[in-house]
């Protein structure tokens, strides 16, 4: 019988795990290159924490986890409840939907603890309740970098240049994404609607998935109108350079003083971007909403320019995330690699490094107790040298042995009989290339590092 993992979510075998592992440890590099500090945070929240952050689209996808105990006896089942007051009533955690939303937390519980500005990076897994599709998952890995306590747009500008570092060193072809949110705030504004700033960025935020179209109807069912709509097309549609679009923008936002500071925002970052001569490819893109409703300034987005997949990167900045827990005016901004994303991209690309592994570098044959007692100790020997090593636990035929050694992958197999016993010697046959060679294990020590 096979026992199937949820929908969404998946079991990883060694070699995936060295791949996923090679993933972290760039990020994790670049990351602390730049000064960023590790922490971590529960899988779990209150859903007080959670909620109402996100947007309803977000609210909607948040994992909500019942209370444990007779949660029913808590309930009258003759009352006409809705689905949101029942899940108030039997559920008060739930699994993290992101990182930042319990960063922000984070922060707030333990600001007498921390130096700002305060750089944090964080790798750990996220849940959300969606429809699974090729680069979706229910159950995935983000790459968090924050840095919160700053207002200064050299904030926005190194987690850009971070960006490029760390595709640079993947390989991969990127295009960064970059708008703002007041520029969002001041199309709002323009037609009058300010109110609508959530509607009109959720909508818009589709435009690639669903095109002009889709995206044109939903705007009127969310109450704008077809003059709204007609002031709204030529934003939508701008072209050109990123200095022709921002031109554009300043005559469109002329008496909009929000409007106006996302433009200088957005001039200052791609400014700075210009001069550090990034690798990747980055423009504005006044459709990027990013949907989550924390932003209030620059919005970030990466996409590969080679795999037809989303987003494998997001970000922005966040101004009054810490208010909603009592600590008002400290501003952020952050990015998340998409790690599983990134994972799928580098796979479809055949970008991973072919020595990626954690097997071991040498094993020793069992030829029988009395040698198997002399491999412990060469054994010992060597992994205190740092050779990842290992020795056959049962005395079964050679060819299986070799077997075990050839599936791991393992380069190097050493023999040890009677003979190389009495010797003082190891016989260690080179898995790729089929060589012998007679050593004492203070020469093998030598031999082996001198090849890995």
């Amino acid at each position: 019988m096979n026992y199937n993992v949820v929908r969404g979510t998946r079991d990883f075998l060694p070699e995936q795990m060295n791949k996923r592992n090679y993933i972290f440890k760039i990020i994790e590099k670049v990351y602390q290159l730049h000064g960023f500090s590790q922490i971590e945070t529960p899988a779990l929240e209150n859903l007080s924490t959670l909620m109402g952050k996100y947007g309803e689209e977000g609210d909607r996808l948040i994992y909500k986890v019942l209370n444990s105990g007779n949660f029913i006896e808590k309930i009258d089942l003759n009352q006409d409840i809705d689905y949101k007051m029942l899940t108030n009533l039997i559920s008060e955690k739930g699994l993290r939907y992101d990182l930042t939303v319990p960063f922000a937390r984070f922060i707030v519980n333990n600001r007498n603890n921390i130096t700002f500005p305060f750089k944090r990076y964080q790798i750990q897994p996220v849940w959300r309740a969606d429809r699974p599709q090729k680069g979706r998952y229910r159950e995935f890995y983000q790459c968090d970098a924050d840095i919160i306590g700053s207002q200064s747009l050299l904030n926005e500008i190194e987690l850009c240049e971070i960006i490029d570092d760390v595709f640079s060193l993947l390989g991969m072809k990127i295009e960064l994404k970059i708008n703002n949110r007041k520029i969002l705030t001041a199309i709002a504004e323009l037609i009058g609607k300010p109110d609508k700033i959530v509607d009109i960025t959720i909508a818009i935020d589709k435009l690639d998935k669903i095109g002009y179209d889709k995206v044109i109807e939903e705007l009127l069912e969310r109450g704008l109108t077809n003059k709204d709509i007609e002031r709204i097309t030529p934003i939508l549609n701008l072209i050109g350079s990123i200095d022709e679009k921002i031109t554009a923008l300043k005559n469109l936002f002329s008496d909009s003083q929000i409007g106006q500071k996302g433009i200088s925002e957005l001039e200052e970052v791609f400014q700075n971007i210009k001069l550090l001569n990034l690798n990747m490819d980055f423009e504005f893109d006044i459709t990027l909403a990013r949907g989550l409703n924390y932003y209030t300034g620059a919005i970030f987005e990466v996409k590969s320019k080679e795999v037809k997949i989303g987003s494998i990167v997001g970000g922005g900045r966040y101004d009054n995330l810490t208010g909603v827990f009592g600590m008002p005016d400290v501003s952020g901004v952050g990015i998340s690699f998409g790690a599983d994303r990134i994972y799928d991209c580098l796979e479809e690309l055949s970008l991973f490094p072919e020595e990626i592994s954690n097997s071991s570098t040498l094993m020793f044959v069992n030829f029988g107790k009395q040698e198997a007692k002399q491999c412990l100790q060469y054994a010992k020997k060597l992994r205190s040298k740092g050779i990842k090593t290992e020795i056959y636990p049962e005395e079964v035929k050679l060819q299986k042995q070799m077997k075990y050694a050839n599936d791991k992958k393992i380069p190097y197999v050493a023999l040890l009989g009677e003979k190389e016993i009495n010797e003082g010697l190891i016989v260690l046959k080179d898995m790729i290339s089929g060589e012998q060679t007679s050593l004492k294990i203070e020469e093998l020590y030598n031999y082996i590092t001198s090849r890995i």
